[in-house]
């Protein structure tokens, strides 16, 4: 057009900008901006608001400041192009400043500064603009008011005013559909009105849903735990991005479906999405819950060749993968490798891990380090910290670091840290020490604590102090079937037969129900799960063949079955029967059969190890010639050559 000499128009400039705008084209945009100062374009109005609206578009601040203070004339527009340029690029003190310089202000005026304030996470100002807007009788919100409005509430968690908008959205008879039908889904969805969302979705256009308002509702039914809606909403979703894939996993895998998610993430690697930091760090924490080293294993390695091995969710989540699955040695060695900036949370986890395993001299070792090149402990470092004392027997040194969290880094103690002094005092035999602490403390006990208490009790014999932990720890949690159990253990090893017998007669008139013991291994990527005097696996006839050739040979080694801790009245070969079909045995027993010789068994279970396992496991590892790792419910022991490194402190 320039060179056939046809001289442009304001409309041809304004047109040109625009593409600009939409193009992001802004080299091409300032030659323009030149060639109209040149022709004299630059004060017509129209003209420099496309102008302002191109810079404003690249994100270009400064010279759209420019452009603006050297207009003769402004318009509205040219006022709102530049609240809206600060607003967007998150300078709301220059956006509020420009806003209140306006003589006359619009409804896209006040929807600049209620969006920006939305946008950039403050959205009770934006709350307070808006309201602030209604008390002018001449403005009346729009669809981009409303949605910026129910985005905040959403934010927020206020039902009651995202309702308030709703019915403000019937009585203007506005359609809820397009961005204010997705806003009020995400809305409803995110602050507890599931069932409103899915009304509105059940009511409106498939094509007006976005995948913003599915996931929303997605990840409301996951909250929720009400995992079959949100799978049937994930099932109808047209399109599926990384977050609504990352959402559906996560659900699963806190509502304890870690099957499920491992198979929704299979899928997810064959049709959906690439993965993202988020979603191989919720997956590695279903590995961990497995103890699923083969898979953690395949989830690090793509970690790795998707550079988000360098996230700090995913690093931290594979230190603790390697942890729970047994393998200490690698989670070190990952945690040596992240050169970048290691952030409290990773310490913390490397502290967890390695107290987890009974290194209590490396996890204190570590927290020294941690704090000579000046990272903060949070309180959930010291929790780690004071729990590698604990598995460790130092009590000095724990109450030590315990003082330390107060008068050093102001950290008040949460209940975690008062059961782990607890579990100190009492797993040393220090059970008058753990009674007058807990005389002491300004926060009733909770039951992690008195549990603590009675599991020392029976160690140490104390049954009348096993009697008032009992009475503490069924007053917060009547259902727990440990309680009775544990207490009628103390009795038994104190003797007292009638008291014990009393327990668990008490126990089954409250119709209340021990937790079942469970043990599992995993074998090829597939994990076998274990009871007592299980017979449902596919394998029982070798694997109870196994177990008893293996039981006599550790008796022939000099083992001595602890036929005093079965409490049942039976003749004493049939209490080694009992003893020998506990769940870890089984699952040992299985893995011997199911791997090379030399192979390392990682065997987990849901609660604590007993005595007579414990002493067993160790001739085993010793007659089989093996390592044999297992997680109970309070920490892991590495069994190997006759010896645990717990040291018998467990």
């Amino acid at each position: 057009m320039v060179r056939a000499g046809i001289p442009p128009t304001q409309f041809t400039f304004t047109n040109v900008f625009s593409s600009c705008a939409a193009t992001e084209a802004r080299d091409v945009g300032r030659k323009v901006h030149s060639f109209v100062v040149k022709l004299g374009f630059s004060s017509c109005v129209p003209v420099a608001n496309s102008i302002l609206n191109m810079y404003g578009k690249s994100g270009d601040a400064e010279t759209a400041k420019i452009v603006f203070d050297r207009m003769r004339l402004r318009s509205i527009s040219s006022w709102n192009s530049m609240v809206s340029l600060y607003a967007q690029s998150g300078r709301m003190d220059l956006a509020v400043a420009q806003f209140e310089e306006m003589r006359e202000r619009s409804v896209v005026s006040w929807n600049a500064i209620i969006a920006g304030y939305n946008q950039n996470g403050s959205d009770l100002k934006a709350l307070e603009f808006f309201s602030f807007m209604l008390k002018d009788a001449s403005l009346i919100p729009d669809n981009f008011t409303l949605t910026s409005m129910l985005s905040s509430c959403a934010n927020l968690g206020i039902l009651k005013l995202g309702k308030q908008i709703h019915a403000y959205v019937m009585r203007s008879e506005l359609p809820c559909n397009g961005q204010v039908g997705n806003a009020l889904i995400s809305m409803y969805a995110k602050s507890g009105g599931v069932e409103s969302a899915r009304k509105i979705v059940e009511t409106t256009v498939a094509s007006d849903l976005n995948v913003i308002s599915f996931t929303a509702l997605l990840e409301g039914y996951v909250k929720l735990g009400d995992l079959q809606p949100a799978r049937e909403i994930f099932d109808l979703m047209n399109y599926r991005d990384v977050v609504a894939w990352t959402a559906m996993i996560v659900g699963y895998a806190q509502n304890g479906f870690n099957s499920d998610a491992m198979e929704l993430f299979k899928l997810m690697l064959e049709k959906g999405p690439k993965p993202n930091n988020y979603t191989l760090a919720a997956v590695l924490s279903v590995c961990s819950s497995l103890a699923s080293l083969d898979h953690g294993k395949q989830i690090h390695c793509k970690a790795i060749r998707s550079g988000e091995i360098c996230s700090v969710s995913v690093s931290n989540a594979i230190i603790t993968m390697y942890a729970r699955s047994g393998s200490i040695l690698w989670a070190r060695r990952v945690f040596d490798q992240i050169y970048w900036l290691k952030e409290t949370i990773t310490w913390t986890s490397m502290i967890i891990a390695l107290a987890q395993h009974g290194l209590a001299e490396e996890a204190i070792n570590l927290f020294e380090e941690m704090l000579k090149i000046g990272v903060k402990p949070d309180h959930i470092t010291y929790v780690g910290v004071l729990s590698a004392c604990t598995h460790g027997g130092l009590v000095k040194e724990g109450k030590g670091y315990f003082e330390q969290m107060q008068r050093e880094h102001t950290i008040e103690p949460t209940p975690s840290h008062y059961s782990c002094m607890i579990d100190l005092f009492a797993r040393a035999g220090w059970l008058r020490e753990a009674q007058e602490f807990i005389d002491r403390m300004p926060i009733e006990p909770d039951s992690i604590a008195w549990g603590s208490l009675l599991s020392a009790c029976k160690v140490y014999k104390n049954a009348d102090l096993a009697r008032t932990a009992a009475e503490r720890l069924l007053a917060t949690d009547p259902e727990n079937g440990g309680a009775y159990s544990a207490l009628a253990n103390v009795y038994s090893a104190c003797g007292r037969w009638d008291d014990a017998a009393k327990t668990w007669k008490l126990m089954k008139e409250r119709c209340v129900r021990k937790e079942q013991g469970f043990s599992w291994i995993q074998i090829k990527n597939k994990v076998h799960v274990f009871g007592v005097e299980d017979g449902l696996h596919p394998d029982r006839e070798v694997i109870y063949k196994t177990a008893a050739n293996i039981w006599e040979e550790i008796k022939k080694a000099g083992f001595v079955p602890d036929i005093q801790s079965v409490l049942h009245d039976v003749d004493d070969e049939l209490k080694e029967q009992l003893l020998s079909h506990h769940s870890e045995k089984l699952a040992i027993a299985y893995g011997l059969i199911s791997t090379p010789e030399k192979t390392t068994l990682r065997i987990m279970k849901n609660l604590r190890v007993c005595n007579d396992c414990h002493a067993a496991i160790k001739f085993i590892s010793k007659v089989v010639d093996r390592e044999i790792i297992v997680r109970d419910a309070t920490r892991f022991h590495h069994f190997r050559d006759g010896f645990c490194s717990c040291k018998d402190y467990w």
